[in-house]
């Protein structure tokens, strides 16, 4: 068995090491092979546009789990910069919406189309048939744009280099859809991890900065609720379904 020079990192369906000068995400063994394919897919596919993330290196089979392998990026994530500089909390978040203004305006390589994942999740979770279908139907009457969307962009996943370059890491959940769906996904992961106030300064200067009006956003947070309510913990997701009880009145 390797041993791997430190743990950075322990999810519920992987651990992720660092080794040399290489990032190892190495899966449980159930999660599927496919799942993982998909991964370095989007990894490759991300890596040809213009934006900074690590490159892949490998992806391959070792005894029962699956390990991706990427380039180590050598600086703090922007969520402990975040911690560590309170009087520098604004200008970071500042430059967090700039970098996720820059995502949705890079060109989108072939990825899985947004609407279809979050119509999958939104029929695996545990809410009524009525209420999946109400959700699955305001879902359809949602654009379908083609914006290229990270899934989870949170602070914990911008590395800042050592040499003060943004790096946007773990691109698992990436799709093309709305760029409204993907901004309110962050509202929520900021609303979560942060507080109300956090998301909402996040909001506002995402709206200023676009010139885009709150209801595009809010409009998709029942669906992007009822979509991440099967996963995370039992307080996140009561929270979750409050949020998709009081958006069910709106559809």
């Amino acid at each position: 068995m390797i041993e791997y020079e430190k743990v950075i990192g322990v999810r519920t369906d992987k651990t992720i090491y660092k080794h040399d000068q290489l990032v190892i995400k190495k899966f449980n063994s159930h999660y599927k092979k496919s799942q993982v394919i998909n991964e370095a897919l989007n990894l490759s596919r991300v890596e040809e546009t213009s934006l900074n993330i690590p490159k892949l290196k490998s992806v391959h089979e070792r005894g029962d789990s699956w390990l991706i392998e990427l380039e180590f990026i050598k600086g703090k994530s922007l969520h402990r910069l975040m911690e560590e500089n309170e009087h520098q909390f604004s200008n970071y978040l500042n430059d967090f919406v700039n970098l996720q203004i820059k995502v949705h305006e890079t060109k989108a390589p072939i990825l899985m189309n947004m609407n279809d994942k979050l119509s999958l999740k939104i029929e695996q979770s545990n809410l009524k048939a009525t209420e999946r279908i109400a959700l699955r139907q305001a879902l359809n009457k949602q654009p379908r744009n083609l914006s290229l969307c990270h899934g989870d962009f949170f602070p914990a996943n911008i590395i800042i280099s050592n040499d003060k370059k943004a790096y946007i890491i773990d691109w698992a959940h990436a799709s093309i859809g709305s760029k409204y769906a993907d901004v309110c996904n962050t509202y929520l992961d900021l609303w979560i991890e942060f507080s109300y106030k956090v998301a909402e300064d996040y909001l506002s200067l995402y709206l200023d900065k676009t010139e885009s009006l709150e209801e595009d956003v809010k409009s998709w947070l029942p669906i992007v609720a009822a979509a991440r309510s099967n996963k995370g913990i039992k307080e996140e997701k009561a929270f979750l379904l409050s949020l998709v009880k009081e958006g069910m009145g709106n559809i």
